[in-house]
């Protein structure tokens, strides 16, 4: 199957916390960093997620957002520490590729905040990823 969501970082379960209406699920990235999906209990029940179970966490280029320094005092769970390695820019918006331990990641974001940010190659940044935007595949 082929999908447009370019950002696909394979993983293993490690924790999964069901509760009444949606599930936690901890999810160690082959590249060594520790995420969580927020997704719905049935899902969870339907993908057979148990700690162990490989997994693929999805994420669309619109859902990662991108700091220039580390950010305390935030809701957002999911944060990866990369390196930006290419800058397309287009007249409103800007696909940043990110590389991470363990794979690459694209963030479109605005222009305008690409520029704020003074994004360019070889800037380090953070993905900033809400854990209900984790989407979970199975092979």
């Amino acid at each position: 199957m082929s999908l447009s969501i370019r950002n696909q970082l394979p993983g293993t379960v490690t924790t999964l916390t069901p509760g009444e209406a949606m599930a936690t699920v901890g999810i160690r990235l082959t590249g060594g960093q520790d995420i969580t999906a927020a997704i719905t209990r049935e899902a969870a029940e339907d993908l057979r997620l148990t700690p162990g179970t490989a997994v693929r966490a999805l994420m669309k280029s619109t859902e990662i957002a991108l700091a220039t320094a580390p950010v305390e005092s935030l809701s957002i769970r999911n944060r990866l520490p990369g390196t930006v390695t290419h800058i397309a820019a287009g007249d409103a918006m800007v696909s940043v590729r990110v590389t991470v331990e363990g794979g690459e990641l694209t963030s479109a974001i605005t222009r305008d905040a690409a520029e704020d940010l003074a994004l360019s190659p070889g800037t380090p940044v953070v993905a900033l990823i809400k854990a209900t935007e984790v989407a979970l595949a199975t092979a």
